[in-house]
């Protein structure tokens, strides 16, 4: 049975978040257990804590965004949990606001979406997640918006689109996403906001 590309980059997506999720954590337990026995304590312990922290934000988001997405619904807690967890060590401050669960291929939609506009968000702002019906509103704000619009005519499939690099594959997974889930993607920016619908 053939694997397609897609499918592919997200298995091998849910096998790095699952393998790094475990250590990851077990960092950050034995961060807590020097902090309660006083053994360390200062500047340092606190940037490590901070630093795992960060990783363990930023590994739960990608699991969701780059895995496997599976048939199960994911309830609002469980997502403002990893979104709450990835503001607080970065430059994004994210806002979900659907109240029901939303199965997993939505959210993980909703995510490469976020990380695309995190991608024109360089000072930083903030990113709301709304659905309204069936369709999704992405929307970020701040200081300024810098968008390489080859990058973002992947997403709409207009010509002269940017070679894809690491730190931009999620322009090129959402418009396959967007599709299996038989939906058109649009956005629409100015000089300090961006909003990506579909």
């Amino acid at each position: 049975m053939a694997v397609d590309n897609v499918n592919l980059a997200t298995l091998i997506g849910s096998r790095i978040c699952h393998d790094l999720i475990s250590p990851v954590g077990a960092i950050n337990n034995g961060l807590e257990l020097l902090g309660m026995a006083g053994a360390v304590d200062g500047p340092e312990l606190e940037l490590i804590s901070d630093s795992v922290g960060n990783a363990n934000a930023r590994i739960r988001f990608f699991r969701i965004a780059f895995g496997a997405a599976g048939e199960q619904g994911l309830g609002k807690a469980e997502v403002t949990s990893v979104l709450d967890d990835l503001s607080k060590g970065g430059r994004l401050k994210y806002q979900w606001h659907p109240a029901e669960a939303i199965p997993r291929a939505e959210v993980r939609a909703v995510f490469l979406a976020a990380l695309c506009l995190e991608s024109a968000l360089p000072y930083g702002g903030e990113v709301e997640m709304r659905k309204t019906g069936e369709s999704w509103t992405i929307s970020g704000t701040g200081r300024k918006v810098n968008l390489d619009p080859g990058l973002w005519n992947w997403l709409t499939g207009v010509e002269g689109a940017t070679k894809i690099s690491p730190a931009s594959v999620q322009f090129a997974l959402l418009p396959e996403l967007a599709k299996e889930l038989a939906r058109n993607i649009a956005y629409t920016h100015s000089e300090t906001g961006v909003s990506l619908s579909f």
